[in-house]
């Protein structure tokens, strides 16, 4: 059975003693560049620094309300995920185990450990979801995937339900996409609360398993660890729960790295905030989106995250692109 607005909503309910009520930004000088209006949720200000904190205390919180607190919980994850899940286990004092491969950022390994949780890392993200799929076995153990859950998406769309309460006729939202759990937690939430509201997905170019499958019409798995600084975006494949919410998008779209870098410049420089290059992208999706549109559009961005290790910091920052002004002429 499809999710609905009633299931955002009771994930908002769950997870509002534990979250942020993140800020909308937005640069009036890129608004005078681009013609535009285009609003930022900054789920980088979130708990544990991303959206992935919604999902995973919204499906904590909700086996604690069924009073099926488990004793152990599992997730894989190459980054925010696994903050998520650790951070919710914490508030619930339920020990956590967290599978990651070994090429996830430092400041994301270091900061699972933190919340308490167990890391366990491996060679491959394959093999990362092998382990965790064995330790879900055991008794009393709950596994929590990174975007393959009802739960989990539902907590996902409680930022753009958050927005659009806030924000009024909106043309087109724009999410990154990973796995699929946060562009199908905003379709459910804004075609429930803005029915004519456009509503895209974006992965970069370099690891877009997500718009191959929607291409081929069914879901395609990358071939190896895929080259792209969109660390939030390293997901092998999307899930057969998401992927049937992305074949209810209006469009997708895939992004260069070389994009991609110029917008988190770009982005850092005018929001004056700390942002990932996965949460920058779809900003590259945004000015292809506007060129083909005729009248002022209003569009809102969510911004996922905003943990950067030194080495990915360094790469962003290699070359300047301040020096060429955005435009979509």
């Amino acid at each position: 059975m499809d999710l609905t607005l009633s299931d955002i909503e009771a994930a908002k309910r769950r997870i509002d003693p534990f979250i942020n009520e993140t800020p909308i930004l937005h640069s009036t000088q890129l608004n005078n560049w681009l013609g535009h209006e285009i609003f930022f949720k900054c789920e980088n200000f979130q708990k544990i620094g991303a959206f992935k904190a919604r999902g995973g205390l919204n499906t904590v919180a909700w086996l604690v309300e069924k009073g099926q607190k488990p004793k152990h919980i599992v997730a894989n994850s190459s980054g925010n995920h696994a903050q998520a899940v650790a951070y919710a286990a914490k508030q619930f004092d339920i020990p956590a185990t967290i599978f990651m491969p070994e090429y996830s950022s430092q400041v994301k390994i270091q900061a699972t450990r933190s919340y308490g949780a167990q890391v366990v890392l491996s060679e491959t993200r394959d093999i990362t979801d092998e382990l965790v799929r064995a330790a879900a076995e055991k008794e009393g153990t709950y596994w929590i995937p990174p975007f393959n859950h009802e739960q989990v998406i539902s907590g996902q769309g409680t930022a753009a339900f958050e927005a659009l309460q806030e924000l009024k006729d909106i043309d087109a939202v724009f999410t990154p996409c990973g796995g699929g759990g946060l562009t199908s937690g905003t379709l459910i939430a804004t075609k429930g609360l803005s029915p004519s509201t456009k509503v895209f997905g974006v992965e970069p170019l370099n690891a877009n398993d997500a718009a191959e499958s929607l291409r081929r019409g069914s879901i395609q798995r990358l071939s190896g660890i895929p080259n792209t600084l969109a660390d939030g975006a390293m997901t092998m494949a999307v899930g057969d729960i998401t992927f049937g919410y992305l074949k209810q998008l209006n469009g997708f779209y895939e992004v260069s790295e070389e994009q991609l870098v110029y917008w988190t410049q770009w982005l850092t420089h005018l929001l004056k905030c700390r942002l990932e290059p996965t949460c920058a992208m779809p900003m590259g999706a945004i000015c292809e989106w506007l060129r083909t549109q005729k009248t002022k559009q209003r569009v809102l961005m969510i911004v996922s995250g905003g943990n950067v290790d030194q080495p990915t910091t360094l790469k962003i920052w290699e070359q300047d692109h301040l020096t060429h002004i955005p435009s979509i002429r």
